[in-house]
């Protein structure tokens, strides 16, 4: 057993598109930062390269240095700053990790340069997807034990952590994130995992699908560091070169893309009332957004269409360019389908309670109206018996933040800190012993 009050345990949570980390006990995280990280392969990267590197990035030492063959850039400024032959990585794959090189670079630059703590003092709280394998969570126990040398470790499900957060122990909870959209309902802090479904479309998705639908129209999102302004006169700006590299790699390019797209997304999107009908949505009145090389650009129906693919994903093939997705269709319901289909997996005694607490968390998740839409959709197609009610924080911020809130409050309760799993206890059963310990 561990007895940690003492210190403050620190809360993780890697998405699928943002790491949250920061101290439990806080209401929101320290550290936000992309999930993503730049990768350079040596054999690519020439001399003269390194020492601009040496140059620009000496205050980002400790989580760029080569890993083998490699040399990884963590955080939103290194991710920023454009190098040749750079492609943009991802550790995760359908929520699940795929390259713990990376996940072990992430929770680096995490406690080095953004908490600045050292792991050996503070115990850890990390949250994990639903579906994590008990390979995947022995494998986190021991790169927590081995290298970090924690004190002690808890694993705890996002979609139960989400529950904490708003102080239910009972909930359906739809986790809309970067990668991926999951409902999974929960029953006295445990996820019912029988019950839990999954798709595949998530944020990035949906900015897929806004870029495809801006490039039909014939505007171009130009990245960042493709051009170069100057200030005519003060607040005024004028783009006076476009600059061409070479040696950009075509997943930094889309990367940086998806940066602009992703920000559009997020500030004109909002979904839709009814289901999107192109007739009725034809002459909306435009939004205009400016890009940051100057020139406006004005968004109309495209504003309701991009968000209702969440409640019909078939409405993404009628975007030009999106329809070689089509293989990823079969597995995609819309939202209400999904949650309909998780409660009446799980037992007739408890349906109701869950219909009165459909928990909505992630990024995703923030978008304006989708809170009234959903609860809308599922009124008409729930049993005429079930109270619906979808619950939503009013802030974006704790919407988006939902898990690693729920992780702070759970580290911070008194009453948790019997239940950490200890490294004395680590290395007296060895890793499998997390299965006892985080259920």
């Amino acid at each position: 057993m561990y007895g940690g009050d003492e210190v403050s345990a620190i809360v993780i949570d890697l998405g699928s598109h943002t790491c949250k980390a920061g101290y439990a006990g806080e209401d929101a995280p320290k550290a936000v930062f992309p999930s993503v990280v730049g990768s350079i392969d040596q054999m690519d990267a020439d001399d003269d390269n390194e020492n601009n590197d040496s140059e620009t990035n000496n205050n980002n030492v400790d989580s760029n240095k080569p890993k083998g063959k490699r040399r990884l850039y963590v955080g939103s400024q290194a991710l920023g700053l454009r190098r040749d032959h750079m492609e943009v990585l991802s550790p995760l794959k359908d929520g699940v990790v795929v390259d713990w090189d990376i996940v072990d670079s992430i929770w680096d630059h995490a406690f080095k340069e953004c908490l600045l703590i050292d792991p050996k003092e503070h115990p850890m709280l990390l949250a994990e997807p639903s579906s994590n394998t008990q390979q995947q969570r022995e494998r986190t126990a021991e790169l927590m034990f081995e290298k970090y040398k924690v004190p002690a470790l808890f694993l705890a499900k996002n979609a139960v952590l989400t529950s904490f957060a708003s102080g239910r122990a009972t909930s359906v909870v739809v986790d809309s994130g970067g990668g991926s959209t999951t409902v999974a309902p929960v029953h006295d802090g445990y996820v019912l995992q029988k019950a839990v479904s999954s798709s595949p479309i998530g944020g990035e998705f949906l900015t897929d699908c806004l870029m495809k639908s801006l490039e039909s129209k014939g505007i171009v999102i130009k990245p960042r560091y493709s051009f170069k302004r100057k200030e005519i006169q003060p607040g005024v700006f004028q783009v006076t070169l476009d600059i061409d590299f070479p040696y950009t790699t075509e997943s930094y390019k889309l990367y940086s893309q998806r940066v602009i797209a992703s920000d559009i997304k997020e500030c004109v999107c909002r979904a839709p009332d009814t289901p999107y009908d192109e007739s009725a949505y034809s002459n909306v009145p435009m939004t205009p957004y400016e890009l940051p090389d100057g020139q406006t650009i004005e968004i109309g129906a495209d504003r309701f269409k991009i968000p209702d693919v969440l409640f019909y994903p078939p409405l993404a093939q009628t975007i030009p360019g999106m329809d070689n997705f089509a293989d990823i269709f079969p597995s995609a319901r819309g939202l209400p389908q999904m949650v309909i289909e998780s409660i009446n997996r799980c037992d007739v005694d408890i349906r109701k309670e869950l219909f009165g607490s459909i928990l909505l968390a992630g990024g995703t998740a923030s978008m304006q109206q989708l809170k009234e839409r959903l609860e809308k959709d599922l009124l008409e197609e729930s049993p005429q018996a079930a109270r619906v009610k979808v619950l939503a924080s009013g802030n974006a911020t704790e919407r988006r933040f939902s898990v690693w809130i729920g992780g702070s409050i759970l580290a911070s309760l008194g009453s948790f800190q019997q239940m950490w799993f200890s490294k004395s206890e680590y290395e007296e059963h060895g890793a499998s012993y997390i299965q006892r310990k985080c259920p």
